[in-house]
This record gives C-alpha cells, structure tokens and sequence, in this order.
C-alpha cells in the first residue's frame, strides 16, 4: 500500500498582518469617545446625519469610524442605516456610565503611544523614556489614569470584600490602601459595611485624585490619608487588611520584597494582605496580557516587570507572611492573600 503523506500546514503571513495593524481599534476607539459617539447614541439609534448634529465632527469621518466600529462589534448597524449601541459598548464606553472604559482608550494617544514609540530604544538601553514610577513624573500620568481603570479593580476590590465577609463584622476593620491612586480598593472594601476604616497612602500630588473620587462614591467620610512614596511614608501599625492593587509591578523586585516587608510590620496579627497584579507563569510563556504588561514596565519604568504567583508567594513568606493563595476574582488575574501570623 502506498504511504500517505502528510500535508504541511501552509504558512501565510495572515496573522502578522492583523498584527501590523492591531494598533487600529483603540485608536478608533479613543477617536470615537472624543468625538463623542458613543454618547451621542445613548437614548435611541441614530444615522450619521444625526450624530453629526449632535457631535459636530463631520459626515466623511463620522461614516468611517461608525462603520469600523460595526465591524468591532461594538456598534449595530440596522436596514436603515441607523447605528446603536451594542451592550459592551452601552456599559464600558458611554463617558458618564461608572464603568466606562472611554477615557482610557482616549488615553493611549496622548499618553501611550508616544512612550510605546520609544520601545526599540528602551530593549537596546533598558531605560525608559519616562518612569512613571518617579514622583517626579508618575502623579501627572497616574491622576489621569487611576479613574479610568477603576472598571478593572472595581469588581475584583468587591469580590474581596465578600471572600472577607466584611458584611458581616461586629467590629471595626481598618484597611490600609497602599498606593491608594484612585482609591477603588478601599471603596469597594467600604461600601461592604459601615464599620470599614480606610487609610490611603500615596505621593502628596495623588491625594487629591483620591480624595474626589472617595467623595463621588460617597464614603469620603470613612477615608483618611498618609503622604509619601511607600517606601519612606510612615505606615502605622494594627492594620486588619492592606491591599496593594497593581502596584508591585512598576516598583520591580527589590522595592516590591521592601514594601511587602514594611507591610507585614503594618498588620497586625491574623491581618490579611491582598495583592492584585498581572500574573504570568513560572516559565514566562503565558498569559499574554501579563506578558505584554511586562513590556509597559519596559517602556514606563526603571526596574518594573510582571512576576509570577511563585515569586511573590517566596516574597511574602520571606517578610514573614504565612498561608499564602489566590482567590479567583474579576480582572487580568487572580488575587493573592496572605496572612500575618
């Protein structure tokens, strides 16, 4: 009988070439939330005569974007030629909606891109244009940033909450927010029961970030605050909690293992720490998303990377920490706890 041969999968250049322009659909994306598209079709679908009179941007370029944006699935387009929301974008990318991710995609123009351009510099020289982990840069980027990613916290910060039970406390739980940016742990933390006491740490130019949206969320009275970069600002002690909501990534091993120490002094015995970051795996293959962030702390900081759940868990145990796993909750990856004994 004649041998069968087995085909070659035919190599094509398909996939590179969705990779040349993947740079496309947040800018789209950002054009439409500034030209205010997305709000403009909140109450009803519309044509692109319509959102041209409401928008003020022109026909051509509304045409294109809406269009493009059809193709993204993030708008319907009916017989009419009438265009709607569809229930990613309803929720995430309509400006006043408290989860919208709008902003954000505004931001990868003005912030992004232009320290992304300077990647192939920042692989030869391993400096980063701007580290945004320098008080002297960081709080003009981070008072920008930190409300527009409060959608990718939020639910994550209140399923900690609930894993904690603080709903059903007797007594006073007082949590330590280190790096506090826009202070989404400890609202979320807070808004689980009256008895929540919330410190937030951060550089003296975030507080008033922090403090604005403590105010929207209307816990603003349950908040008070501590100055400082995290290695050098005086913590306290006798804390229930301390959560650090992706902050180890931009400090890099040496300040994360310091910072984790000076917590542990922080708890007081039988405390928790909670920790959110981008995890990848112990071969560095894997997960994507955490692979890429460790390009952004390329671009964006002196010494920051993405770790693994095995080195932070040798960290914590190192500063003392005992007990240490993941709770599965919303976002890039699971949480981590950990107990002070």
């Amino acid at each position: 009988m004649p041998r069968k041969t087995s085909k070659k999968k035919q190599v094509t250049p398909e996939r590179l070439m969705q990779f040349a322009s993947a740079y496309t659909p947040p800018l789209i994306i950002g054009a439409a939330a500034t030209n205010k598209v997305f709000d403009s079709l909140q109450n009803g679908s519309k044509t692109v005569q319509q959102v041209k009179n409401k928008t003020g941007a022109s026909e051509r370029g509304l045409r294109a974007i809406m269009n493009a944006l059809v193709g993204l699935e993030l708008l319907k387009k009916d017989r009419q030629g009438k265009y709607s929301l569809t229930p990613e974008s309803e929720n995430f990318l309509v400006t006043d909606k408290p989860g919208s991710l709008a902003g954000l995609f505004a931001m990868v123009k003005s912030h992004h891109i232009p320290d992304w351009l300077h990647l192939g510099e920042a692989v030869k020289t391993s400096a980063p244009p701007v580290a945004l982990n320098l008080q002297a840069h960081g709080p003009q980027f981070f008072s920008v940033l930190v409300e527009h990613i409060i959608p990718m916290s939020y639910p994550a910060a209140t399923a900690l909450g609930q894993a904690l039970r603080l709903a059903k406390k007797r007594d006073a739980v007082r949590v330590l927010d280190v790096a506090a940016g826009s202070g989404i742990w400890g609202i979320a933390l807070a808004q689980q029961s009256p008895l929540i006491r919330v410190t937030a740490q951060d550089w003296p130019e975030m507080i008033p970030t922090t403090k604005r949206i403590t105010q929207k969320f209307g816990v603003a009275d349950r908040f008070s605050y501590i100055e400082g970069d995290v290695l050098e600002a005086d913590f306290g002690n006798g804390y229930d909690i301390a959560t650090l909501g992706h902050i180890l990534h931009t400090e890099g091993e040496e300040r994360s293992r310091k910072l984790l120490a000076k917590t542990f002094r922080a708890l007081k015995s039988g405390g928790i720490i909670a920790i959110a970051e981008w995890l990848v795996n112990d071969d560095r293959t894997g997960p994507l998303n955490g692979l890429i962030f460790a390009v952004n702390m390329l671009v964006h900081s002196e010494r920051g990377d993405t770790f693994s759940f095995s080195e932070i868990k040798r960290w914590l145990e190192e500063a003392g920490f005992k007990k240490v796993r993941k709770l599965q909750a919303p976002g890039p990856s699971p949480l981590i706890f950990a107990t002070k004994p």
